[in-house]
């Protein structure tokens, strides 16, 4: 089968388009036939040089969000059969013709959707669920401002809190004002002609998508006792003291109990990602140079099977 392999750190020159053996599933996995998998930050990241800080051995099959149907089950598995539609995430091997999942990590694909859109969204959807639910607790009428609210990550969370009755601000360009108001939020900011912290203040939770200086001025939004969480940065003890809050990163775990949660809503008719580009899978290349410009302006997806 085909897929996507680097044997060394580096950029783009190192990422290898080869044949590898088709896996075995072993007690509790499954072996899915991938029709799509998503393209994230972390995947361009642990070509340079993270999946070493992430303990993963060389060779690595990058690629971590997946949507397709199961080819094989391993021992244990009950829930699943072969040809069963699914969407999640796995550890490695993404980007290939076939990939292994644990039966834990991957869940049900919503039928309303296509492989195209399923794959857009459980890393980034498990990402914004875990940051303002897990970590920041957002409940019903409480406020919440959400930086590159138009990004593949903010733009769910904008749907999730509108789904709780949140109130929701939401930071992005001028020319996603539509798109972010589209989904629901409450007030918009261009933050190219706004400073937000100038319009947004005594917030019960920020969700910060951009890092950086963005994320360095969120805190002043954020009233006593409230919660600064990001996706993005690496808060300190000392930051949150200083302005009377809580403050954390969120890393994405699999969860296939919040992706069903998800998929309910998907159903619902209360969630749509946003694709920003869909690319045959030896364009990967392509892809990643997208994705490390910071500005795809949704997700990518790499097309893999029919």
């Amino acid at each position: 089968m085909k897929a996507v392999i680097i044997n060394e750190y580096g950029d783009n020159d190192v990422v290898q388009f080869t044949d590898v053996e088709i896996p075995e599933p072993q007690a509790g996995e499954v072996l899915v036939k991938v029709k799509t998998a998503g393209v994230n930050p972390v995947d361009w990241k642990i070509r340079d040089g993270l999946g070493e800080r992430l303990g993963l051995k060389l060779p690595i099959r990058l690629g971590g969000e997946i949507a397709g149907t199961i080819e094989k089950v391993g021992e244990g598995i009950e829930n699943f059969k072969a040809g069963d539609e699914i969407y999640g995430m796995v550890k490695v091997g993404g980007f290939a013709e076939y990939s292994l999942a644990k039966a834990s990590d991957v869940a049900p694909k919503p039928e309303s959707l296509d492989f195209e859109r399923a794959a857009a969204i459980p890393l980034g959807g498990l990402t914004a669920w875990q940051a303002i639910f897990d970590l920041a607790n957002l409940g019903d009428g409480q406020k919440i401002l959400i930086t590159g609210a138009s990004g593949a990550v903010g733009s769910l969370a904008v749907q999730f809190a509108k789904a709780k009755g949140a109130y929701v601000i939401g930071t992005a360009s001028a020319k996603n004002e539509d798109f972010v108001k589209s989904l629901g939020a409450d007030e918009f900011v261009d933050y190219a002609k706004q400073n937000f912290e100038e319009v947004a203040s005594d917030v019960d939770v920020v969700f910060d998508t951009v890092g950086g200086d963005t994320f360095e001025r969120a805190f002043q939004t954020v009233k006593k006792g409230g919660f600064l969480v990001t996706s993005v940065a690496f808060p300190t003890d000392e930051q949150a003291e200083e302005f009377g809050i809580k403050a954390a990163r969120v890393y994405c775990k699999p969860n296939a109990e919040e992706l069903a949660e998800i998929s309910a809503l998907v159903e619902q008719g209360k969630l749509k990602a946003r694709i920003a580009a869909v690319l045959p899978l030896d364009d990967v290349k392509k892809a990643f140079d997208l994705s490390e410009t910071g500005h795809a302006g949704g997700k990518i997806v790499l097309q893999i099977g029919t």
